[in-house]
């Protein structure tokens, strides 16, 4: 699994909100400056990402973007999934997808490829929104320090 472009910004916009989580609503403008993603990029994403549950959205002047949840509530793997679509490597070990594949019932490759989505949807399912900014926010103190 590669992340793309659109689910580095994403992933980015959710950290943001997930660290403004309380303070009501925020514009995609001030998220786009603070996390380096072209505004007009960044709306398409927090459109999908209002659609899948895990933003609000509201328009005008007090208006803005916040997390539909508590960041400990939102995990890594929920806006993978929304912005990347299925975590599995291969459509293979894809859920729901019909198999036409000859060599599915003998295929090793396979069981191999259904570890790397089990092991993969684990650490990002137990990677919380929380837990990132947490993690951010002791790098940034170290960086701080350091300098």
């Amino acid at each position: 699994m590669k992340i793309s472009t659109k689910g580095e910004y994403g992933i980015r916009a959710m950290i943001e909100l997930a660290h403004r989580y309380g303070q009501g609503y925020v514009q995609s403008a001030e998220i786009a400056a603070v996390r380096d993603v072209p505004e007009n990029y960044l709306y398409q994403l927090l459109i999908t990402l209002r659609k899948a549950g895990l933003v609000r959205s509201r328009r005008g002047p007090q208006g803005g973007h916040m997390l539909s949840r508590p960041p400990n509530r939102i995990s890594l793997a929920e806006v993978v999934v929304a912005l990347e679509g299925p975590l599995a490597p291969v459509t293979c070990v894809q859920d729901g997808i019909v198999h036409d594949c000859l060599f599915a019932d003998t295929c090793v490759v396979r069981d191999v490829w259904q570890q790397v989505t089990e092991a993969t949807r684990q650490i990002l399912e137990e990677t919380n929104f929380e837990q990132l900014v947490e993690r951010e926010k002791e790098r940034q103190s170290a960086a701080a320090a350091a300098s």
